[in-house]
């Protein structure tokens, strides 16, 4: 029983060790409700990015920023994503600049801590 359970935290450590987060940030110049337009429009082409478990889209109305945070199940699919048509897309919007997209590992123990939803 022990020897099973230490497999399977094994094998859920080593899918958590895998996953890329990305995060974007970028500006907008069109008023929020236009922005959040856009945004429902492009949501059903971001869900069906292969290897992207999920993505929270982030809004500073106010000064006209946004973002996102991205949880991808390994670095090839991040890639993938990066170099995909969508994001081609989106990076030459003429209503959307000043991106900055970072790539980050995930600290895997003190995450399962927080809760995070990694699985």
């Amino acid at each position: 029983m022990l020897l099973k359970l230490y497999q399977i935290c094994s094998t859920l450590k080593s899918i958590v060790m895998s996953q890329k987060i990305l995060v974007t940030n970028y500006t907008f110049s069109v008023s929020a409700e236009e922005f959040e337009g856009m945004a429902a429009q492009l949501a059903p082409a971001f869900a069906e990015v292969a290897g992207c478990l999920w993505k929270i889209w982030l809004i500073d109305a106010p000064n006209k920023q946004a973002g996102a945070v991205y949880l991808f199940k390994d670095n090839e699919s991040l890639q993938t994503f990066k170099a995909s048509p969508l994001v081609a897309s989106v990076l030459s919007h003429p209503a959307l600049g000043n991106f900055d997209l970072k790539e980050r590992d995930i600290l895997a123990g003190p995450s399962e801590v927080t809760f995070a939803p990694l699985t």
